[in-house]
């Protein structure tokens, strides 16, 4: 019994580990299209597609992910917005998948 449990707490640790490991992908492939985006010569658009580039080439399945690109700010600061919405299956016993959103800005130069 005791073994059964230590297995279930040991796959639920590893399944916590991978939703946090797949996040920050998430989080700096936003960043770095949004960074890619906020350049002079390109467009928020560009930086979406960096950002579908970095993600099929980091995690299992992210082509598939949802990206938005648009301009956030004001007047004075004009940021690109990169938003990326995907879901990770769970492992095991754990049921249904994990919706995961990630957003990363960057000052327009």
């Amino acid at each position: 019994m005791v073994m059964a449990l230590l297995a279930f707490i040991f796959a639920a640790i590893l399944q916590f580990g991978l939703i946090i490991h797949v996040r920050n992908t998430l989080i700096d492939a936003a960043s770095a299209g949004a960074r890619y985006g906020a350049l002079a010569d390109r467009t928020p658009e560009d930086g979406a597609a960096r950002t579908r580039e970095l993600l099929a080439g980091s995690i299992p399945g992210g082509a598939e992910a949802e990206v938005s690109a648009g301009l956030v700010g004001g007047s004075g600061s004009t940021m690109v917005r990169v938003s990326v919405r995907t879901q990770m299956p769970m492992v095991g016993f754990l049921t249904g998948p994990v919706g995961l959103e990630a957003d990363g800005h960057a000052f327009r130069y």
